[in-house]
């Protein structure tokens, strides 16, 4: 009879009691009656209403919104060729070259690729008069550069692992490379091409560093909004405001998994039908 790793059980439970206790606290005050954040005063519900009302934390919301959902896409369109390029063409002249551009970002700190990404906004506008300002279009091209190396790292993963024979078979049929590519791969691949946008738009909906440095007058985001707020000291608004945004990560994340499971049940189920008939 196997002794059930107590220890390892012991850890593991102060592990999640480490991350997600602070967060059931953050939660739970955000319902506090009174102004400070950390004195009890009773149920209450009056933060949420007052953020409906507060236009600055809507027109935040509203470009982090943005920024995450342009960025996400780009990110994962490019990221999704990447790990195809990587996982099926094999070695080919500046492969090396072309996966250190890649996960040069990952292995970076963010600070790096904030200020590079700084400079160079400032010698392009020099040089040729773009960007004119910092704001929308410099933080989304900053932010696709830094969560396109997760999307393709998750994808490539992905492709590893896939049966390359299902292309082969499609390829002898008649389907041309593009077919496969839309009618067998990219099906294949969904639930990864899925969890790096998901990745790549919480990345981007919750940055701070590099926002930071690509931003300008009139383009605050989120993150920065309360990162400004709680240099001043964490009132309870900040608590309503955070709690709101990791239900709807919550939400979006058990969407995604039924949804990947869904598709995934799905594909096996087909595979399982065209094996059947060519028996």
């Amino acid at each position: 009879m196997n002794r059930r790793p107590v220890f390892l059980i012991t850890v593991l439970c102060f592990g999640f009691a480490f991350f997600y206790i602070p967060i059931l606290s953050m939660i739970v005050y955000s319902f506090n009656a009174s102004r400070l954040a950390t004195v009890w005063g009773g149920f209450s519900t009056k933060w949420y209403v007052s953020l409906m009302s507060n236009r600055q934390v809507i027109e935040a919301l509203m470009l982090s919104l943005k920024i995450a959902l342009v960025s996400a896409t780009i990110a994962t369109i490019l990221g999704t060729m990447t790990g195809i390029t990587l996982a099926r063409f094999g070695k080919f002249r500046g492969r090396m070259l072309f996966t250190g551009l890649v996960t040069a970002p990952l292995i970076m700190p963010e600070v790096i690729t904030g200020i590079s990404s700084l400079i160079f906004f400032i010698l392009m506008a020099d040089w040729i008069g773009w960007p004119g300002s910092r704001g929308f279009t410099t933080i989304t091209l900053a932010h696709i550069t830094f969560s396109m190396v997760f999307v393709s790292t998750i994808v490539q993963a992905r492709m590893l692992q896939a049966d390359r024979a299902i292309e082969e078979a499609a390829m002898d049929l008649g389907s041309r490379p593009w077919q496969v590519l839309f009618d067998v791969t990219l099906p294949v691949i969904s639930p990864a091409i899925l969890s790096g946008w998901l990745l790549a738009f919480t990345i981007s909906l919750d940055d701070v560093v590099i926002t930071s440095f690509t931003t300008g007058p009139g383009a605050t985001t989120l993150p920065l909004l309360i990162w400004s707020k709680v240099k001043l000291g964490v009132t309870p608004d900040i608590n309503a405001l955070a709690t709101l945004m990791v239900l709807t990560v919550g939400m979006g994340v058990v969407v995604a998994g039924i949804v990947m499971n869904r598709a995934e049940a799905r594909r096996r189920a087909d595979e399982r039908m065209a094996y059947r008939s060519n028996d």
